[in-house]
């Protein structure tokens, strides 16, 4: 009895993580259609909350399954080891939210594991293979989200070329409504699956279910949880993303949004945890850029990318300092 409520203790720690997931990257969904001022910050969030949660459907668990069996070696799974995780990531993350850093959730949680992973069992237990997968997509997903963006941004000026502006604003204004549903779509889609596999974790642990499948239960209760922290946003970080990278006309957003959807739709479908974060920003830089290099404003975007490349070892520290301690305490 006192191992499941442990374990349900841990599944709503995992839920608040997600919930945090959405508050940071409330900014993802949403920076974009707020900065052009196509919908108030309020409607917004309830706009990409919306498809948050539609994204339950029709998405497959491939990335649940990459966190859960992927990072570090199934038999170090204990519920010790999983809460230690959680501290890691939600810390982590909580931290930058307050300080409006724009940070990888997805690497927060990665670091987690990896840092439990080598407390509890040194560098063996680690899954190379997939930690390689997903540290090359912190560096292609940016890359990737610029390259599209840059694409759609030249084709739609070629496209457009002899429409008046006021006329190319309406447009994209409606346009951006379904750009960033489709960006939201993405967002639940590939990091909701992320908290899934936690859970499922917990389940396998506990003896609660012996192979590594996500009930349908895990899967509402992970898009309800990211909505709803995206329906209560993260404003400073939506100020950061939206408002000091760059400065954004309703086609920019409508390209940024749709390069990042692209992108992490594809990434979801195959399986691959990829940061939503860097994955706008670089489409965002990348929009910016068409104009010309000095629209970015390269300070700004520098301190987003210092914060992504101290997340996995930072929540690592945090994660394997929580179950260091669980250790000298008999726990494991």
């Amino acid at each position: 009895m006192e191992m499941m409520i442990f374990a349900g203790f841990i599944i709503f720690l995992a839920l608040v993580f997600d919930f945090l997931n959405g508050m940071n990257d409330a900014a993802n969904s949403i920076a974009t259609i707020v900065s052009t001022r196509v919908l108030s910050p309020k409607i917004a969030v309830a706009w990409a909350a919306f498809f948050n949660l539609a994204a339950a459907f029709g998405f497959g668990v491939g990335v649940a399954q990459t966190i859960g069996t992927g990072v570090v070696s199934p038999d170090m799974i204990s519920l010790f080891f999983i809460l230690a995780v959680l501290a890691g990531a939600v810390i982590w993350t909580h931290a930058c939210t307050l300080m409006g850093l724009p940070i990888s959730v997805s690497h927060a949680l990665v670091g987690g594991i990896i840092g439990a992973g080598l407390v509890k069992g040194g560098v063996k237990v680690l899954i190379l293979p997939g930690i390689l997968k997903i540290t090359l997509f912190i560096f292609l997903s940016p890359l990737i989200g610029m390259a599209l963006s840059v694409i759609f941004s030249i084709a739609i000026a070629w496209i457009f070329r002899n429409r008046r502006p006021g006329a190319v604003d309406r447009f994209f204004r409606i346009g951006q409504l379904f750009s960033s549903g489709m960006f939201s779509l993405g967002h639940g889609a590939n990091d909701a699956q992320k908290t899934m596999g936690i859970i499922v974790m917990v389940l396998v642990a506990t003896g609660l279910q012996e192979d590594f499948f996500v009930p349908v239960w895990v899967i509402l209760s992970c898009h309800l949880a990211i909505a709803l922290g995206t329906l209560l946003g993260g404003w400073r970080v939506v100020r950061t993303m939206g408002m000091r990278v760059t400065k954004l006309m309703p086609v920019d957003g409508f390209c940024a949004e749709m390069a990042a959807a692209a992108s992490i739709i594809g990434n979801s479908f195959a399986g691959i945890p990829v940061s939503t974060t860097h994955t706008i920003t670089g489409s965002i830089i990348g929009v910016g850029s068409v104009h010309r290099l000095s629209a970015v404003r390269w300070g700004i975007a520098g301190n987003i990318v210092t914060a992504w490349v101290l997340t996995i070892p930072g929540s690592a520290a945090v994660s394997g300092l929580v179950y260091g301690f669980f250790r000298m305490l008999g726990a494991s």
